[in-house]
């Protein structure tokens, strides 16, 4: 039987602070959720503990920061590596690793992790596409914001190519599905990945029909990476960047049943317990992992 290995990875690092001095509450995301009764849920699965990677200290350094840096870089670098050599322990012990972020400057370690033990695909679920860089932007500095574009080295070498192991993820192996219409960078994924999806084209298809496009350019055990902002803001408004024209839950849940199967290992992110004082949004997305990603893993 495969088994299910969760890992928490608290990290704010590659967002911006909510206001100046301050810190991102997306760190407290994996705690939120386990008070929420996600690890039971989980344990009572069949599941396994793969414990916490502990992130660096946040600092908000918009004042100090030299140019071609990005926020918290150091300390997600550090990151990085810590949750890459977790996962790949995870993985050697043939168990289906969870991610429980944070925010989805993760994918870092993630994709470092799957570079050193064995190059997968990609399905990057999210409300934006991701995919400002350098070459892009002027405004290149939360992670969280460029991380597809780090991930398949389209972005400053520091964070797309720790340790040489960039790309972490080939662009012609990378799907996105989910951004909102007004994505300004939309047009330059679709020319640059295998696969671009808006929110407005995954609402109106069968969520069968998605997968297979999906597993179609990611190919057998591909990475899932979804970020709760994927929903629409009148279903999840508990996120960095809320926008509207997303899924709904269920529209979410019938999608990650179809692709969670094939998939070596998947990770959820942006939830921020700050934006949900009374925990209700965390009972939303413990059901959206508990039921979208049951069979996570089961095809392989």
């Amino acid at each position: 039987m495969q088994v299910i290995a969760f890992l928490s990875a608290p990290t704010g690092l590659g967002l911006r602070p909510p206001v100046p001095g301050s810190i991102p509450g997306t760190s407290k995301a994996p705690e939120a959720l386990r008070e929420a009764g996600l690890a039971d849920r989980l344990l009572e699965n069949h599941a396994r503990d793969a414990g916490v990677i502990i992130p660096g200290r946040y600092v908000d350094d918009d004042a100090t920061r030299p140019a071609g840096h990005v926020r918290n870089e150091k300390a997600m670098i550090d990151h990085a590596r810590r949750l890459a050599d977790r996962l790949d322990r995870v993985l050697e012990a043939g168990d289906t690793p969870l991610v429980i972020g944070g925010d989805c400057s993760i994918l870092l370690g993630i994709g470092l992790a799957l570079a050193k033990h064995s190059r997968s695909g990609l399905v990057h679920v999210d409300g934006h596409t991701d995919f400002r860089h350098p070459g892009n932007s002027d405004e290149c500095a939360s992670v969280a914001g460029e991380d597809l574009a780090a991930a398949v080295k389209m972005h400053w070498p520091a964070i797309s190519n720790i340790d040489d192991k960039g790309p972490y993820f080939a662009p012609g192996r990378a799907a996105h599905i989910g951004h909102r219409e007004n994505d300004e960078h939309a047009e330059e994924a679709r020319q640059a990945l295998g696969l671009v999806i808006s929110a407005r084209e995954a609402t109106t298809a069968a969520p069968e029909d998605l997968a297979e496009r999906a597993h179609a350019i990611a190919g057998a055990g591909y990475w899932l990476q979804i970020d709760v902002d994927v929903l629409d803001p009148a279903v999840m408004p508990a996120v960095d960047s809320p926008d509207p024209g997303g899924l709904d839950a269920n529209e979410l849940i019938a999608l990650l049943e179809q692709l969670a199967p094939r998939a070596i290992g998947a990770s959820v992110t942006v939830f921020d317990p700050d934006l949900d004082p009374e925990g209700g949004y965390a009972l939303l997305v413990m059901n959206i992992i508990v039921s979208g990603l049951s069979r996570l893993g089961a095809a392989n």
